[in-house]
């Protein structure tokens, strides 16, 4: 809204500043990180009233996480608040690019947030069938990709290698769709210990929030070697967001967690960077620099393929954050070693940008 009344106005004076990417992003961080900083308390203490008991604990899991027994979950609302209010402020309501993102974010944080509702009025860690959700999840990924790819390219661009990429033709669109959904429960499966999934989000959002700027940017694409988006730019927007609602939701849940996430927000912050990805071009960079999540989503698949298969267990729990706690690791050494990688993991993706 700010930003429409300043276009409205000509950008009068210090409202010239609403033309530039980079104010908007970094103020897109700051109102998130404010807005959620100021809610947290009241919104916490809500759903522990509204929630009784909280989030069920799995009793086939780390004995430690039973006394995490009664906190409350749906905590990823917070960071949802955070990301519309700032974007509402900061956005270019004209583009079509972060609408796309804005369904899948609030489409994915609607199927989670009924999937722990339905937990803790059941008092049970199972919620909706997984079936009925990827089928939604399949929806509104889809719909996002029609939004994003248009009659456009069909290029899938390769990192490494300077603007050249596969065409998919129409299997684009169902590629984007995966790519979004994947995301979207990687993150969701990784969420699992306090602060885990939430700080590799903030680092591959910062990431994102870069590329996003570049391949919006004729000049630093071409320069770059990397395909120019128009319009991308946008999106810097909506990942700082991201960064500035994750930063404040850390506050609150780091250990011990006053609030879980929940799959109210792991879902819909997947399914926002997936989307993102999609928009800036860069689906199989973010691969990279959320390799970490397809390491915990890809030790679940291989846990269970072979389980079915041999009837053996590859790790000693999946996903693979209880393997190592199960090997004696202490929860906060885990969350921070996987912070580390993380990091590196991001280094290497901004690194494609630049070895091509």
């Amino acid at each position: 809204m700010l930003y429409w009344f300043a276009e409205q106005l000509g950008y009068p004076g210090i409202l010239n500043l609403f033309r530039y990417l980079t104010f908007r992003s970094g103020a897109a961080v700051a109102t998130a990180l404010l807005i959620g900083l100021i809610l947290g308390p009241w919104l916490i203490a809500l759903l522990r009233r509204k929630q009784g008991r909280g989030q069920p604990i799995r009793d086939d899991g780390p004995q430690t996480h039973l006394a995490k027994q009664g906190t409350p979950t749906m905590g990823g609302l917070l960071i949802l608040i955070g990301i519309a209010v700032s974007l509402l402020l900061w956005m270019d309501l004209s583009s079509s690019l972060v609408w796309a993102t804005v369904l899948v974010t609030l489409g994915f944080a609607a199927i989670g947030f009924m999937d722990d509702y339905d937990k803790v009025a059941k008092a049970s860690h199972r919620g909706i069938p997984g079936r009925v959700r990827l089928m939604f999840e399949f929806i509104i990924a889809g719909a996002a990709s029609w939004i994003i790819l248009g009659d456009g390219s069909h290029l899938l661009y390769l990192p490494f290698v300077s603007n050249a990429g596969v065409d998919l033709g129409a299997f684009y669109y169902l590629f984007a769709a995966f790519t979004i959904v994947a995301f979207g429960n990687a993150v969701n499966l990784t969420d699992g210990l306090d602060g885990l999934a939430t700080m590799p989000v903030v680092i591959a959002a910062a990431t994102f929030m870069l590329i996003a700027y570049l391949v919006g940017n004729a000049r630093f694409a071409d320069y770059l070697g990397v395909p120019h988006v128009p319009g991308a730019g946008e999106l810097a927007i909506v990942c700082g967001a991201i960064v500035g609602a994750c930063l404040a939701f850390l506050w609150f849940n780091a250990p011990p967690a006053s609030v879980f996430m929940g799959d109210t927000g792991s879902l819909a912050l997947g399914g926002a960077l997936g989307t993102v990805a999609v928009g800036a071009r860069h689906e199989l960079v973010l691969g990279v620099v959320g390799g970490l999540f397809v390491i915990e989503a890809m030790s679940v698949i291989i846990q269970v393929a072979v389980y079915k298969r041999t009837g053996r267990r590859v790790f000693r729990m999946a996903p693979i954050h209880h393997h190592f706690e199960q090997l004696g690791w202490p929860e906060s050494k885990v969350v921070i070693r996987f912070w580390i990688f993380s990091i590196v993991l991001a280094l290497a993706g901004l690194a494609t940008l630049k070895l091509r």
